[in-house]
């Protein structure tokens, strides 16, 4: 069966959309830590991280490097932070978090900040157009 992530990567789910090639994905994480994090998924629907071949895990984050700039360009924040969770979705992927210096960011079990649709989009928008001109 088809992870939420494949379905957001054939089209199935809708997404906001950051960037994608051949073999990568990256949207907005609808349940952000904070304004910006991102989630970037191999399009192999593969489960665990370390189970994907070199080529795929190599290319994995040197494409999330390149988006991680895009929202290094786009949202106020020091650095991004990124994490290997995976155990929420059967599908590799990593988090992609803007940090703006509290220390205590990264946790998946604080309140989730609330965005409205537009507010997604125009992120969504803002990342995306530096990834491309990077």
């Amino acid at each position: 069966m088809s992870s939420i992530f494949k379905k957001i990567i054939i089209g199935e789910i809708p997404s906001y959309k950051i960037a994608e090639d051949e073999n990568y994905y990256a949207f907005l994480d609808i349940n952000p830590l904070s304004e910006g994090h991102t989630l970037v998924v191999p399009k192999k629907e593969v489960d665990y991280v370390f189970d994907l071949d070199d080529i795929t895990y190599k290319g994995l984050f040197e494409f999330s490097k390149k988006v991680s700039k895009a929202i290094e360009a786009s949202v106020e924040c020091i650095r991004i932070g990124l994490v290997v969770y995976g155990l929420d979705v059967p599908h590799a992927h990593i988090h992609l978090i803007p940090l703006k210096g509290t220390g205590n960011e990264i946790d998946f079990s604080k309140p989730k900040v609330q965005l409205t649709q537009d507010e997604f989009a125009e992120i969504a928008k803002k990342i995306n157009t530096a990834f491309f001109s990077l």
